[in-house]
C-alpha cells in the first residue's frame, strides 16, 4: 500500500513539474526600422494549451524588465499586446498564469442612432466615423469615411456627440425664438465639435465621395459608389483594438445585382491607420477595385499616387482658409502591389455630383471573385505629430515597409 501511495505522489510531482508555467514569446524585427509599440498577435488557443488554463484562469503579459503589457482577447481568438524592438533585432515577452493589472482603454468605438446611426471609433492619435441607414433613408449623400481630428490621447469622440446633440437643443430654442441670433451664434460656437476647443475638432469633408480612403468596385472606368452601411457589428472594442464589421445594401455590377459588400475595419492603439478587409460576395468576374481619397483642391493639391511607392496621400486643407484648422493628412498604403495609381480630377459636370469635391487621389487594384481585399487608410493631423507633408509620406512609406515585412511571433 505503502508503495503505490508513494509511485502516485512521484507522478503527481512529475505530472506538476512537466507543466508550463511561462510561455516565452518572441518577437523578430527583420526590417530596417525600429517597430515601436507595435500590436503583435499570439494565438489564443496555444496560450490555453501551453499553459493548461481553465476556464476562469486569467494571465498576464511580461516584456524584458518583468513590467506587466496591456493585452487584449480579440473576438477572433488572438492575444495581441504592444511590441517594441529595435531594427534587425528582437525582443521577448513572457506569458503567464496571473492577475492583470488595470490599463487604460486606448482604442473604442460604438454606434450612435440618436446621430443618424453614425459608427464612430478612435485611438490614442486619430478618430474616424461612417455613416449608417439613419443617414441614409434622410437622403443626405455620404459614401466614404469621415475623420476627426484629435491632439490628445484622450477619447473625444463621446464628448463631442454630446456636444452635438446640444448644438441640436440650441438650434430648437432659437427656431422656438426664445433666444436671439447673435447669443445663438455665440453659444453655437461653444457647442460646436466642428470647432477647435483645445482637442482637435471635425473639419473633413465627405460627401458624395470615397472620402478618407474608402473602397469600391469599378466597371470599366467607372466607380461604382456605395451608399451608408446597411448593418453594423462592433467585434472588438478595446483597450488596444477597435474592430467593426459593416455590410451593405447588394449592388448591381453589370446586371448581376446580388453583390454584397463586407468590410471588417480595425484601428489598434499608436496607429494613424485603420487596417480594412473587403469582400464582395456572389461577384462572378474579375474586376478593378479602387481606394481613394476625395481631393478638395481644383488642381490636386499636394498628393502622392505612384503604384511603386506601396501608397497615395494627400495634403487636405479642409476648412483652413479662415478657420486656421491646420492641414489633414490622409492617406492609404498597400500590402500588395497596385495595378495604377494616378490622380483623377472631375469635370464640371461630376463636380456637381460629388458636392463639390475636386476629384480622388486612386490606387487601383485587381480583385478577384470570393478574395479579400486588404488595405490601411488612415490620416495624420499638422496641430499633432506631422508638421509637414513630407513627415506625414515619410510615414506612410515606413508604413508600407512594415505591413510588407511583418514582425516574425513565435512561442516556446
Amino acid at each position: 500500500m505503502k508503495n503505490i501511495i508513494y509511485l502516485a505522489l512521484i507522478a503527481m510531482i512529475v505530472s506538476a513539474c512537466s507543466q508550463v508555467k511561462t510561455i516565452n514569446v518572441t518577437v523578430e524585427n527583420l526590417s530596417s526600422l525600429e517597430r515601436i509599440g507595435e500590436i503583435v498577435e499570439v494565438p489564443m488557443v496555444e496560450v490555453v494549451e501551453k499553459l493548461h488554463l481553465a476556464d476562469t484562469a486569467q494571465v498576464i503579459v511580461l516584456d524584458e524588465n518583468g513590467q506587466q503589457v496591456p493585452y487584449q482577447i480579440t473576438y477572433d481568438e488572438k492575444l495581441v499586446f504592444p511590441s517594441t524592438v529595435k531594427a534587425n533585432g528582437q525582443a521577448i515577452y513572457t506569458i503567464a498564469v496571473g492577475t492583470p493589472i488595470a490599463f487604460d482603454t486606448k482604442t473604442t468605438g460604438k454606434q450612435y442612432p440618436e446621430r443618424v446611426d453614425d459608427v464612430a471609433w478612435e485611438n490614442d492619435r486619430i478618430a474616424f466615423r461612417t455613416y449608417g441607414p439613419a443617414l441614409q433613408a434622410s437622403g443626405e449623400k455620404a459614401y466614404g469615411y469621415d475623420i476627426w481630428v484629435k491632439n490628445t490621447e484622450e477619447p473625444v469622440v463621446e464628448t463631442r456627440y454630446e456636444m452635438e446633440l446640444n448644438s441640436d437643443v440650441l438650434a430648437e430654442i432659437e427656431r422656438m425664438k426664445k433666444i436671439d441670433a447673435d447669443s445663438a451664434k455665440s453659444l453655437r460656437q461653444l457647442t460646436s465639435y466642428h470647432v477647435d476647443h483645445g482637442n482637435g475638432l471635425d473639419c473633413y469633408k465627405v460627401g458624395p465621395t470615397l472620402g478618407g480612403g474608402a473602397a469600391a468596385l469599378m466597371v470599366g472606368d467607372t466607380i461604382v459608389y456605395q451608399n451608408c452601411y446597411l448593418t453594423q457589428e462592433i467585434l472588438d472594442n478595446g483597450p488596444l483594438r477597435f474592430t467593426v464589421k459593416l455590410t451593405y445594401n447588394p449592388l448591381t455590377i453589370r446586371g448581376n445585382t446580388e453583390v454584397v459588400e463586407t468590410r471588417v475595419i480595425t484601428l489598434d492603439q499608436g496607429s494613424q491607420l485603420n487596417k480594412t478587409v473587403v469582400n464582395y460576395s456572389h461577384l462572378n468576374e474579375p474586376l478593378s477595385v479602387v481606394t481613394g481619397i476625395v481631393l478638395h483642391e481644383e488642381n490636386g493639391g499636394q498628393n502622392v499616387a505612384e503604384a511603386t511607392k506601396g501608397y497615395i496621400a494627400y495634403a487636405d486643407p479642409t476648412d483652413n482658409v479662415d478657420n486656421n484648422n491646420g492641414i489633414i493628412y490622409v492617406g492609404a498604403v498597400f500590402p500588395a502591389n497596385v495595378k495604377e495609381a494616378k490622380v483623377n480630377l472631375f469635370s464640371a459636370k461630376e463636380k456637381a455630383l460629388r458636392g463639390g469635391a475636386d476629384g480622388h487621389v486612386m490606387a487601383i487594384s485587381e480583385y478577384a471573385p470570393n478574395s479579400d481585399y486588404t488595405y490601411y487608410w488612415g490620416a495624420g493631423w499638422s496641430k499633432w505629430g506631422f508638421n509637414s507633408f513630407e513627415a506625414w509620406t515619410k510615414y506612410l512609406d515606413e508604413y508600407s515597409q512594415k505591413v510588407r515585412t511583418p514582425l516574425n511571433v513565435t512561442l516556446q
